[in-house]
């Protein structure tokens, strides 16, 4: 059994490789396949997030049980019967929807998509073999979660990057020697995700505890009867998220041209850079608020969460104003392709804005888990959608990509403006404008005005190499022009600088 460190470290390494690969290689894959089948890529990275709904949170129900049974709280036998029968359930759900999926992939292909220059058998075969990568990849999802719960995660770390070392890198000589279409790019994906799935199942039953010879595991439904609770409440609230930020994903794909819905899907890749550095603050976040609430330690709890916010904030608002300011340039850098770096910037723009700000108002849900409370965040984010659906396809139907771009702008800003206060008034009375003040308001302002003055001034070059570095020395500088307005960043200077006051001597290097 692997550190808790060692844990931590391989699965937030995992996580920030597997981002930035994908985020890396996108471009290549525009390169060799054209604009419509990357955008086949497009809308099967969509429905993959989509079908985590069929999950039912049962992934986080295995996981949550093979930590008990690791805790003592369970014994090897149940928790045998519990993997056979969830195996079973998402065996069948997986082989339903994919066959669902890839009958219905000749209607995807005519109706649903609006494809110019593909054939529509050829994107129909592209749906078909979608369908069966989707599912294998649903159901590897529940072999990782019993052994995330079993704390191998160090192996599952080192496993996730080769995996998507496979899937996103080596996936480019495929299509260089084999053929650049969208049936060979989505029949390498199902080669890969086979294996992938193959490997987890064996790991999985080598690290489930023994039982005596002669016990048989069966299939007993009835071990899932103390967990449904648990998978219900996570399902839907999983359910719930991925709604919100996926519901202009799903919509696009079906009011915009195939191309088109490429162009938007890569802005949208890039804009996420804002959101994903959100992921390990959460992981690290909400387990010590959860400690501190249940020890009382409501000050604390308080102090942490506003430090939190605070780096949060120096990094979201740097990233996120660099992103929109510097749009075209970013693309053309990153792609290589100056018609798209101009088609795609209005909307890396917008979505870089409505991320940023969906980083900082995400922050009172981390509060509510942390009391165990999470109706209002249900509630806000079920009346979000309420909001966001109909806008997107109103907006979409009139101005196409760029107006979703304002929708998801105009709803975050909304939702920060009207229903944060809200939860902080019931949850921390009193703190919300010092949160919104000095937490974020002192630091983003700052920022801005550095953002604006360097991309405003800097001479851009044309090179690729030299125009992304100096985009990396952008966002330094907007970086550092925003550290000293932060009040976590003075105490920990001044805290780093006391031993020296004291001693009375200054060292110079």
């Amino acid at each position: 059994m692997s550190s808790l460190k060692s844990s931590i470290v391989a699965s937030y390494t995992s996580q920030i490789y597997i981002a930035l690969v994908g985020i890396i290689m996108m471009p290549m894959y525009l390169k060799y396949m054209g604009s419509e089948a990357y955008g086949l890529v497009g809308f099967f990275t969509m429905l993959q997030v989509w079908f985590q709904l069929l999950d039912f949170g049962l992934s986080p129900t295995l996981a949550r049980e093979c930590a008990r049974y690791k805790g003592g709280a369970t014994d090897g036998l149940t928790l045998r019967r519990l993997v056979r029968a969830l195996e079973v359930i998402f065996v069948i759900i997986g082989a339903t929807m994919a066959l669902c999926l890839a009958m219905n992939a000749g209607w995807v292909a005519t109706t649903w998509l609006k494809v110019v220059t593909l054939s529509p058998v050829q994107v129909s075969l592209a749906v078909q073999l979608m369908a069966v990568t989707v599912a294998l990849r649903w159901l590897s999802g529940l072999y990782r979660g019993a052994l995330g719960g079993l704390e191998s995660l160090v192996w599952l770390g080192g496993f996730n990057i080769a995996v998507a070392t496979a899937r996103f890198v080596l996936v480019v000589p495929v299509l260089h020697f084999v053929g650049a279409t969208p049936t060979v790019f989505f029949a390498y994906q199902v080669l890969v995700v086979g294996i992938e799935a193959f490997v987890l199942v064996w790991r999985t039953y080598a690290s489930l505890p023994t039982i005596d010879t002669g016990v048989r595991v069966g299939l007993h439904f009835r071990a899932l009867r103390g967990t449904l609770g648990f998978s219900l409440s996570i399902a839907f609230t999983g359910g719930v998220w991925v709604a919100v930020t996926q519901a202009d994903k799903l919509i696009l794909s079906t009011l915009l041209p195939l191309s088109d819905y490429a162009h938007f899907t890569l802005a949208v890749l890039l804009a996420s850079g804002v959101t994903i550095i959100s992921g390990p603050l959460s992981s690290a976040l909400l387990p010590r608020l959860s400690r501190l609430h249940a020890q009382s330690a409501d000050a604390e709890a308080i102090a942490l969460y506003r430090q939190a916010t605070q780096g949060m904030a120096l990094i979201a608002a740097t990233i996120a104003l660099v992103l929109a300011l510097a749009a075209e340039q970013i693309l053309f850098a990153w792609t290589g392709d100056r018609a798209l770096a101009e088609s795609a910037a209005p909307i890396l723009r917008l979505y870089a804005l409505g991320n940023g700000i969906l980083s900082l108002a995400a922050f009172p849900y981390y509060l509510q888990f942390s009391r165990g409370d999470v109706r209002l965040h249900l509630i806000g984010n079920v009346i979000f959608l309420g909001v966001l659906v109909p806008s997107i396809v109103y907006a979409t139907l009139r101005h196409g990509a760029v107006g979703a771009g304002w929708t998801w702008l105009g709803a975050n800003i909304l939702y920060g403006l009207l229903w944060v206060p809200l939860v902080h008034r019931k949850f921390a009375p009193g703190l919300h404008m010092q949160w919104l003040g000095r937490d974020i308001a002192v630091i983003l302002l700052p920022a801005a005005v550095a953002a604006v003055v360097l991309t405003l001034w800097t001479p851009w070059p044309s090179g690729r190499i030299a125009l992304g570095a100096l985009v990396v020395l952008v966002t330094l500088g907007v970086f550092v022009a925003a550290l000293p307005f932060s009040s976590l960043v003075r105490t920990t200077f001044a805290q780093w600088r006391a031993p020296y006051r004291q001693s009375g001597t200054v060292t110079i290097k």
